[in-house]
């Protein structure tokens, strides 16, 4: 996703995701045609990095075609993407493969991609202004001031044909302090996030007396219901806020939802903790809301990096902010499995809800922060 992500910057977003997805369709296929444990490794690993071309091409796509005042709900509807994926496809591959063998489980999703990514390299378009249209956001300037402006459009377009991975990387991205502070919160939301994908059936057999896993899963299964809520209703939320207000930073007013959101992670971690052994709905329900308040925030902090770099540095953002996030995810491994056998699971949620805490703190100081669109505003007025 790294990799990808600085990539996009520099190519067509459409083609990066339309070619990555139709590549990611080709080794399904592939691995499905195999027979072998190098082959199937190989493979595995191919579909991991192709499938990275996805996140950072789509949130460029998005910054693209939707202004800031709408570019939380729509945010939001994409970020349920892999909620409902997540959801469809084992029926979708169950059903291929119990009908005709294992192998068209992974024929089934391949030929999906593989037409999918055919249609949106045809038919989606970058931006608004490569289908004809203007721009759907702009800096607003004076008439004084707008000679100057299409001139140093101008000048920024030959630059950019010139710029390079590393100059956009490091200058537009990496130099940014709220990039790290955005990043080193994501790290903390996937610690949380993965702590209680990961442990959270464990906990309910070993603490809370479930019988099997099958129903302690049951109990968990509301997590992705409720982040598909909360990122809709986060993102709906963050709009409003810009709406409605009459001054102050843009991705500021995303960022505070976000902290509003992680006291709520906390809050439903704690009920989590506090819900009896035999009150199952109960139990259900507080990881219904641990999934509510977790995912609106992981949806959030990567709007903000999007509108915080611009749409030329979008790709390298997501890319910057994706590989933390991962790093994050792969501490609430093994990490907190030697926790949790030395210190027990009160320490597993001392440790999520500190991370809650630590997230709040870094979010602290850009709950003010304005989006690249407000700085240019602001130049231009100079």
């Amino acid at each position: 996703k790294f990799v990808s992500g600085t990539l996009s910057d520099l190519l067509s977003p459409r083609y990066m995701l339309g070619g990555g997805l139709l590549l990611t369709g080709l080794v399904n296929c592939a691995f499905g045609a195999s027979s072998t444990l190098t082959m199937f490794c190989l493979f595995w690993a191919m579909n991991g990095i192709l499938q990275g071309f996805g996140a950072p091409s789509c949130a460029k796509i998005l910054t693209a075609w939707f202004a800031t005042k709408e570019r939380g709900t729509y945010w939001g509807m994409w970020n349920i993407a892999h909620n409902l994926g997540g959801f469809t496809a084992p029926i979708l591959a169950g059903n291929a493969a119990r009908s005709f063998g294992w192998r068209y489980g992974l024929f089934a999703p391949g030929m999906i991609a593989i037409v999918v990514g055919c249609i949106l390299m045809v038919f989606c378009k970058d931006s608004p202004e490569k289908a004809g249209y203007p721009p759907v956001e702009k800096p607003e300037v004076n008439a004084s001031a707008k000679k100057a402006e299409e001139k140093k459009e101008a000048e920024e377009e030959k630059e950019e044909e010139k710029i390079s991975i590393k100059d956009n990387l490091f200058k537009n991205v990496l130099s940014n302090p709220y990039i790290w502070g955005l990043a080193l919160t994501y790290f903390c939301v996937y610690v949380v996030r993965q702590g209680v994908t990961s442990w959270s059936v464990f906990y309910l057999m070993k603490e809370k007396g479930v019988v099997d896993a099958g129903m302690a899963a049951t109990r968990v299964a509301g997590l992705e219901l409720g982040g598909l809520l909360g990122s809709l209703v986060a993102g709906r939320i963050s709009d409003k806020l810009i709406n409605n207000s009459k001054g102050g930073g843009a991705v500021g007013k995303r960022v505070q939802v976000v902290m509003v959101y992680l006291v709520g992670v906390i809050g439903a971690l704690i009920a989590f903790r506090a819900v009896p052994a035999g009150a199952p709905y109960l139990q259900a329900f507080s990881v219904f809301m641990i999934g509510f308040f977790l995912y609106g925030p992981q949806m959030l902090i990567g709007l903000c990096g999007a509108e915080i770099v611009g749409r030329k540095s979008v790709g390298a953002s997501e890319g910057f902010l994706g590989w933390v996030a991962y790093l994050g995810a792969a501490n609430a491994g093994a990490p907190l499995s030697i926790l949790v056998r030395t210190y027990g699971w009160n320490a597993y949620f001392i440790t999520l809800i500190g991370a809650c805490c630590v997230a709040i703190v870094l979010l602290t100081p850009i709950t003010g922060a304005k989006s690249f669109v407000q700085r240019e505003e602001e130049a231009a007025r100079k």
